[in-house]
């Protein structure tokens, strides 16, 4: 049965993504609804029958104690056995059947697959995003409204279905068996219901804003937690847990105040809603009771309003907080929305090919990029470097190196001039067959919390574990990836390296790195100071490597350490977002440039970066 109900709907299903979800909530939410569609309604139609099932046993009940006030008991059972054993079969059977099928669409249907449907989309929305989106925004904002909105979107349909829906039959069915009783018995029900509409109204217009501000401070508390544990290591070497501590503290009081205002809210809608059940609950029986003391209400009539408005009474109060979570969760779907619903800026091109590699040539033609500052980044750059050449950029911090190869592997769009690779503009291939020529070591050689395998794989995720190995050699890791071990006992190649990979040295993770680039033999090579977290017996070790590894490929390096690049080809030297020299290591000294001076002024083969 529960394989059943938890297959009705795939969350994995094929869809077409879009670049531009919807930024209004419903519109947002009726993309997912969509293949629940026949669910909900299904869900809303048993949901229905169970309220209308409750409300015919409430009557029954009133019936019954007519039945049982009139006659003997032997006359009772020979007039209307029949009656009672249907009755019990309906309470025994159907009742239970309608009830497992509601609750089943509900837990095993839509609890566990909107959720994770809205999760798996969300999260692959935001994959999609270019790295510049990532780079303006917490990673655990980002990661705690993937995380919350979609269970909340869940709770939310829930709550429509096991109280809204429940809630509105149970209470036309309440209407139609009071007036059948005495339509005078609707007065004090209808002066009840517009007064709870009046608090539920209060209620909702204060909660959903309350909500959502709590989400936001919510969030703001895991993003700043996860920035200090993310950084752990400059927390304590500069001492500074207590400045950590307050930094938290002011997220975490901002979010102590937001939840107040919102429990405030709670706590006045129970207190109003606890007065209006007073008065239905005596308005109601006591009606009753004075039509039955003037004959014009049966026993069992008084009975059944007793039974119903007692219903009533706790059932209000879950409606109210049901309905009260449900605005909250919908805030919480909004809050989310922020992230989940920004569109995707960096896209292919419509028609856009998979990149036809061929020679391997790159040519820059009138490149600028500021960033949208105006300023900074690379400012009219052209430089075409030949298939098979190894080109070093050499210049100052924020010299625009960083920029350029940021722009090659099409993280950004250049604002002008334009990249092309063997002749095809890089803005009018498909961003995934690009970068799959490209292989890039980066100085700050991060690893997936993962195995030492599966980070090594990730260049080639089909090679063998025999290529694997060679890789790993051939980066000098092999050695030391056999003694690593991780705290759950797992040995060598099969060890986690922690996130980011902080369970491994500086030099043992850019060797990690090293290897996965090896394995993934790109025909394009980029590397951004790949050996800096190397000693210099390491270094000489690896640089033969990449020596051997550069073979055959167009190479462009970024190296402070001028040592590293004085075998290259040509040396472009950039300044200010400019090219200011071009030409090998012997022409740029005898020019007496830039780049000598940097030769000169080098302190341990790094440029100084205190030059006039």
């Amino acid at each position: 049965m529960f394989r059943f109900f938890e297959g009705l709907v795939d969350p994995y299903a094929t869809y077409t993504p879009t670049d531009t979800p919807p930024r209004k909530l419903w519109p947002f939410l009726w993309d997912y609804i969509v293949p629940f569609r026949w669910v909900f309604a299904a869900t809303g139609t048993v949901a229905i029958a169970n309220g209308a099932l409750d409300i015919a046993l409430i009557w029954y009940v009133g019936r019954l104690v007519d039945l049982l006030s009139t006659g003997s008991p032997a006359q009772f059972w020979a007039s209307h056995w029949a009656e009672v054993l249907g009755v019990a079969f309906v309470v025994l059977v159907i009742r239970p059947a309608v009830g497992v099928t509601g609750v089943a669409l509900l837990h095993n249907t839509i609890l566990t697959n909107f959720g994770t449907m809205m999760r798996w989309r969300a999260h692959a929305h935001v994959l999609r995003q270019p790295v510049g989106w990532f780079e303006s925004d917490f990673a655990g904002r980002i990661a705690n409204r993937i995380m919350q909105a979609p269970p909340a979107a869940g709770e939310a349909v829930f709550q429509t279905f096991d109280a809204v829906a429940f809630a509105s039959t149970t209470l036309v069915g309440a209407a139609i068996m009071l007036a059948g009783s005495d339509p005078r018995l609707l007065v004090p029900l209808i002066l009840w219901f517009a007064g709870y509409i009046a608090l539920m109204r209060w209620t909702v217009r204060r909660a959903g804003p309350a909500s959502t501000a709590s989400s936001e401070a919510r969030s703001a508390v895991t993003g700043r937690v996860v920035d200090a544990y993310s950084n752990i290591h400059s927390v304590k070497l500069f001492a500074h847990t207590e400045r950590e501590l307050e930094y938290g503290r002011e997220a975490i009081e901002r979010s102590r105040t937001t939840f107040q205002s919102e429990m405030r809210i709670v706590t006045t809608m129970d207190l109003v809603l606890t007065v209006l059940n007073g008065f239905l609950i005596v308005s109601v029986i006591g009606w009753a009771m004075w039509l039955w003391y003037g004959g014009g209400a049966s026993v069992g009539a008084v009975a059944a309003a007793a039974a119903l408005v007692l219903r009533l009474n706790s059932m209000t109060y879950w409606i109210m907080w049901a309905t009260t979570n449900l605005v909250q969760n919908l805030g919480t779907v909004q809050e989310g929305m922020e992230t989940i619903t920004q569109p995707v800026t960096l896209v292919d091109a419509p028609g856009a090919k998979p990149l036809a590699f061929t020679r391997g040539e790159v040519q820059i033609e009138g490149v600028s990029h500021h960033y949208g500052r105006g300023f900074g980044g690379l400012q009219d750059v052209s430089l075409n470097i030949r298939p098979g050449e190894k080109i070093g950029l050499v210049g100052r911090s924020g010299a625009g190196k960083s920029t350029l190869v940021k722009l090659i592997l099409r993280f950004y769009d250049s604002e002008s001039g334009r990249i092309l690779i063997d002749g095809q503009d890089i803005s009018r291939v498909t961003q995934d067959s690009l970068r799959a020529q490209i292989g890039m070591v980066q100085q700050d050689s991060s690893l997936m919390h993962r195995s030492v395998r599966e980070n090594i794989l990730y260049g080639f995720p089909d090679a063998s574990e025999a290529q694997m190995i060679a890789a790993a050699k051939q980066a000098d890791a092999h050695e030391f990836i056999l003694g690593l071990e991780d705290p759950q006992g797992r040995k060598g190649y099969d060890a986690h390296v922690g996130e980011r990979g902080v369970k491994l040295s500086g030099g043992q993770r850019q060797r990690v790195a090293l290897a996965r680039v090896i394995l993934k033999d790109a025909p394009i090579l980029i590397l951004d100071e790949a050996t800096s977290a190397l000693d210099s017996e390491a270094e000489a070790t690896i640089q033969d490597a990449l020596f051997g590894v550069m073979q055959g490929k167009t190479v462009i390096a970024i190296a402070h350490r001028l040592s590293t690049i004085a075998e290259m080809d040509r040396i472009v030297v950039l300044e200010d977002g400019k090219v200011a020299e071009v030409g090998s290591h012997a022409e740029l000294l005898a020019l007496n440039g830039l780049y000598a001076r940097f030769w000169a002024r080098q302190s341990g083969g790094f440029i100084g970066m205190d030059l006039e």
